[in-house]
């Protein structure tokens, strides 16, 4: 297993042209490529806006355009592809939020379908009911690569602590977290949910969101970044559309779980 490896979070918003969606990410995956990096993630729902009255116009099948898109990057390029998160039209009439994981190869090698749906209500602030439009996901979502075991959320996961903790358990030593938090809950609770998750469990938390588009429906706060496993963030970045690059060091966390044990192992 590689110790070290190069991740980045690819911060760009959707536009309601899913071509123009499909031919962004591809450009900005091609850039991330070119600054040698091992994985490359886009951001929660990257091929349609985060509208529920439009997201049904975007869903697609698991072997979809936009699947195939992220296949062919990561079997181009010899890189790992977390797919950030599109509607997935399945078999059973459902939509879901969903991750797809391509490989080197470009074989799909996880799916993780949210399971804690954003459905609040806050008074002077955001009100959104995903559950209007998709289906729950069931369960954690932990993969194989060469660098090791790797996890997968999907944004209002973050707010559940056992996920992260049952992902540390099945050997995940980074979890990736494509995620659309808003202007009420992002200056709120963003930072705070994100460094508590890597400190729980010592481990990195890489969280990528679109870009701040003033003129949506809904409007993301941005702001991906990579939160180390002694809760500090070693990458991040404010509302623009960037990517955000970051140096995974697994030998980094096993040294923070040996002088700081609370009973996380090493790997």
């Amino acid at each position: 297993m590689s110790k070290t490896y190069k991740i980045a979070l690819c911060q760009f918003a959707a536009t309601e042209d899913k071509k123009q969606n499909l031919k962004r990410a591809a450009e900005i995956v091609e850039e991330a490529v070119r600054r040698e990096a091992d994985f490359v993630c886009l951001p929660e729902v990257w091929n349609s806006p985060y509208d529920i009255k439009l997201l049904p116009d975007y869903a697609e099948p698991e072997g979809g355009p936009s699947n195939a898109l992220m296949s062919e990057l990561a079997r181009e390029n010899k890189i790992y592809v977390i797919g950030g998160s599109i509607p997935e039209e399945a078999g059973d009439s459902k939509i879901y939020n969903t991750s797809f994981v391509f490989g080197p190869a470009g074989e799909l090698i996880a799916k993780h379908r949210k399971v804690h749906l954003f459905d609040v209500d806050i008074e002077k602030g955001i009100r959104f009911k995903e559950s209007d439009f998709f289906s729950a996901g069931e369960g954690i979502t932990v993969f194989d690569t060469k660098y090791g075991k790797v996890g997968l959320a999907i944004c209002f996961d973050l707010r559940f602590p056992e996920m992260f903790k049952a992902m540390n358990e099945a050997g995940a030593h980074i979890v990736f977290l494509p995620a659309t938090f808003n202007m009420t809950t992002g200056p709120a609770h963003w930072d705070i949910l994100i460094k508590s998750r890597a400190l729980d469990n010592q481990m990195y938390i890489a969280a990528c969101g679109p870009a701040r588009d003033l003129t949506a429906s809904y409007i993301s706060w941005g702001h991906s970044c990579v939160a180390t496993p002694w809760g500090e963030y070693c990458a991040a970045t404010d509302a623009r559309e960037t990517i955000v690059y970051a140096t995974i060091d697994v030998d980094y966390m096993n040294k923070i779980r040996q002088e700081l044990p609370v009973g996380n192992k090493t790997l």
